[in-house]
């Protein structure tokens, strides 16, 4: 069975400064571009078979620059829709609701485009994204890769392993770095994470 490369976009203003990002098309910084172009010889060291990519422009530079040429867009990629936390820090929201947590509480409603999701909505796109691939995954002929946003990337691994959604929180994601999901004796299983060249 293929491998899952999971590949989180590079650093962008907001990711930098702590700021829930989802739906606001962020481009990368300077560092963000650097940290995508340190993926190519990690990622060029692999036979990779299809790519696809959230339609946000931090995840498609991301692939171009790390090397993973015209990635599929698959909207299902996109970044938890943080609705009335979007670009708002950790640190502000405990101000008035001590003890949030996003795996847990999922989010304040935002506007009728952006209401916001909970972990259980996420985790239901991560499902979808997983059974379109699971005959690639099954045939074997070349890892599939996958370039997107950190807490969706982790809800996915959670539900690749068998977890709640919830579970995500249980892995970090840092920016421009690569998780691996394999198999071992036929089971999901954690191969790298955090990986970098």
């Amino acid at each position: 069975m293929s491998d899952l490369l999971l590949v989180r976009h590079g650093e962008t203003e907001w990711s930098r400064d702590g700021r829930h990002t989802s739906w606001t098309d962020l481009p990368l910084t300077a560092t963000g571009e650097e940290q995508a172009r340190a993926l190519r010889p990690l990622l060029s060291d692999r036979k990779i078979g299809p790519v696809y990519a959230s339609p946000m422009q931090r995840a498609l530079r991301t692939a171009e620059l790390a090397g993973l040429a015209r990635p599929q867009i698959d909207a299902d990629l996109r970044e938890w829709d943080y609705g009335g936390y979007e670009g708002i820090a950790t640190a502000e929201i405990h101000r008035s609701r001590p003890g949030w947590y996003l795996f847990s509480d999922g989010v304040a409603e935002g506007p009728a485009e952006h209401p916001g999701e909970t972990p259980e909505q996420v985790g239901a796109r991560a499902d979808r994204v997983l059974a379109r691939l699971a005959a690639q995954l099954a045939a074997d002929e070349g890892d599939v890769a996958l370039v997107a946003h950190a807490h969706f990337l982790r809800v996915l691994a959670a539900r690749r392993l068998g977890l709640p959604p919830a579970a995500g929180g249980l892995f970090t994601f840092e920016t421009g770095a690569v998780g691996v999901l394999g198999t071992e004796h036929g089971r999901p299983a954690v191969v790298a994470w955090n990986a970098r060249s």
